[in-house]
Parts: C-alpha cells; structure tokens; sequence
C-alpha cells in the first residue's frame, strides 16, 4: 500500500500531512507531477506537461488498496475503478456513490462556460482544509 499525489496542484501542506502520517505508518509517498513543478520527495514521478500525462502516470502506479490525493474528479472516477480510495486536499473522500454526481455536474458547468457563463472558482484555503484532510487520512490508514 501507498499514497499517491497528483502533486500538479496539491497544496504543499497536504504534502507534508501525507508524509507525516505516511511515515507513522511505515508507508510510501509517491508524488507525480509535470516538470513545471518543483517537489521535493523520495519517490517523485516527473512528466512532460502534455495534458492528462500525469493522471495517466498516476493510473499506471495505482493499485488496490492504495491511497491516492487528487482534485481531478474524472481521475478519481478511474481510480475508485481500480480499487483505490480517493480524497481531495479538503478533506472529502470521493466514492462510488457519489463520483457519478460529480461527473455530472462537471459536465453541466463546462457546458455553461463554454456557452460565456462564468462559475465560481475554489475557495481560498483555511488551516480548517488542512484539520479536515488530516484526520480523514487517518482514518483512511487505520481502517487498513
């Protein structure tokens, strides 16, 4: 078992918790992300910048069981396929259950914008994201 993180976006917070937790648990990080990002990890996967390139990285070192780190929604979908449990740097676990809804409203606000609407973007991060991810991490690896 290990974590992965698509790094391209996470924040360098999230980071750090995975690595803090990882190594109370004897576990790997494994970090992917294109050459326009400088992390700074043990096992560290450089890929060109070609779209999609480091989520088809991150599918081909995923396996059952593992853990991966993601804001990509269509990623998770691929990843929850494979047996991966997935979360998001806020702390929120994606599942089968509710990937299907995501996807769906994904697709209803690229429409929007692509027809000039405009959506929100994210929110800006609190210490309260960091709390949230941590303790869902946790409990993530003590259910193994």
């Amino acid at each position: 078992m290990k974590i992965i993180v698509d790094a391209d976006a996470c924040p360098k917070s999230v980071l750090q918790i995975c690595r803090k937790l990882a190594g109370n648990h004897a576990l790997k990080v494994w970090t992917v992300a294109s050459f326009n990002h400088n992390i700074q990890s043990d096992h560290h996967v450089i890929v060109g910048n070609a779209s999609q390139e480091a989520d088809m990285r991150l599918m081909n070192l995923a396996q059952t069981g593992d853990i991966a780190v993601t804001q990509d929604w269509g990623l998770a979908a691929m990843l929850l396929g494979k047996g991966v449990r997935c979360l998001n740097p806020l702390g929120r676990e994606f599942s089968n259950q509710t990937i299907e809804f995501l996807l769906e409203e994904r697709e209803i606000k690229a429409k929007y914008r692509r027809s000039g609407g405009r959506t929100k973007g994210p929110h800006k991060r609190k210490t309260e994201d960091d709390r949230q991810f941590e303790v869902l991490l946790q409990r993530m690896l003590d259910e193994v």
